[in-house]
């Protein structure tokens, strides 16, 4: 039996950067005629892989990963350091270590961007494995990003708990194998329990984490 495992999504998950991004795309789209209104970015933006959304939404761009690195390079540098981590995540990623549970971070975030929040919120040496959506074969929703973790982990993906805040990568978690729990950082229970979430959190101080982990493996995760 492998052990345990918690793999996290990077944005709206380990920290709430929703809003640092959202006006990065704003601000990138206006000139080009696209008003990027919440209800936008949450339906079209939210979790999803830059190039794509360029690719749709700006189909004459002739250089969509020229768009995403621009976009990325004015998000690192509009992003505080330090930054907020999400409520009791570093807690978490603690008590993981002191449990030799294994540890990735699974996101659509570029690389220079994932390094950066990691440092923002003080993980930065924290996890085994660190795997970007752009970096495989697909990115979410497909579940290629959770299997590659797995795989780099030595894990087995009924071992695993995913932690997602999007619909995009709920799907991509759920379809993993995982156990998929979503963190309510901007949709609700319900909203992400339609994309595939088990059970959702408000933050990792919910009160709620302790049930999640007991249910997942009442033996390794005390």
């Amino acid at each position: 039996m492998s052990r345990p495992a918690l793999l996290f999504d990077l944005d709206g998950t380990m920290l709430d950067t929703d809003a640092i991004h959202m006006a990065v795309f704003a601000d990138m789209m206006a000139p080009r005629g696209l008003d990027v209104t919440h209800e936008f970015y949450m339906r079209h933006v939210h979790g999803r892989l830059n190039t794509d959304i360029f690719a749709e939404f700006l189909p004459d761009e002739p250089d969509p990963q020229g768009l995403s690195d621009a976009k990325e390079a004015e998000f690192r540098n509009r992003l505080p350091r330090p930054y907020p981590a999400m409520p009791g995540v570093v807690d978490l990623v603690a008590r993981a270590q002191r449990n030799n549970w294994g540890l990735a971070v699974v996101t659509n975030a570029m690389r220079l961007n994932a390094e950066a929040m990691l440092e923002a919120i003080g993980l930065s040496t924290a996890f085994d494995v660190i795997v970007i959506g752009e970096e495989c074969p697909k990115g979410k929703p497909d579940p290629a990003p959770y299997t590659i973790a797995m795989q780099q982990l030595g894990v087995n993906p009924d071992r695993c708990i995913a932690f997602e805040d999007s619909p995009s990568g709920m799907r991509a978690a759920a379809a993993s194998g995982a156990y998929p729990v979503g963190i309510r950082s901007s949709l609700s229970d319900t909203d992400l329990r339609a994309a595939g979430a088990q059970d959702s959190l408000e933050h990792f101080n919910d009160p709620a984490l302790a049930h999640i982990l007991q249910r997942f493996d009442r033996e390794a995760l005390t």
